[in-house]
């Protein structure tokens, strides 16, 4: 079984997730990338789009307007400029 990946999604308002999750799958601003655990590092800014948040069989979408996401040996963390979670 694959590890999980630690990731944070971070607004300027308020932390809108932190925690374990199977992959996240964002809007680059050269492209769509999806992020699993163990993922080479790297950092990238976003356009407007939806996080797609994969755990356990459930997916959850936050819709994000632009920022950067950071790829470490830690983890992922997106600093997004708006960030909610679509209904």
């Amino acid at each position: 079984m694959a590890g999980k990946l630690n990731f944070s999604l971070v607004s300027p308002e308020r932390e809108l997730f932190n925690g374990l999750v199977d992959q996240v799958d964002a809007p680059g601003s050269e492209g769509d990338f999806g992020v699993l655990a163990g993922h080479a590092p790297f950092m990238t800014a976003l356009k407007e789009g939806p996080v797609r948040v994969y755990n356990g069989g459930a997916v959850v979408t936050y819709e994000v307007r632009g920022g950067f996401a950071d790829v470490t040996p830690e983890g992922l963390t997106i600093l997004a400029e708006h960030a909610v979670e679509a209904i």
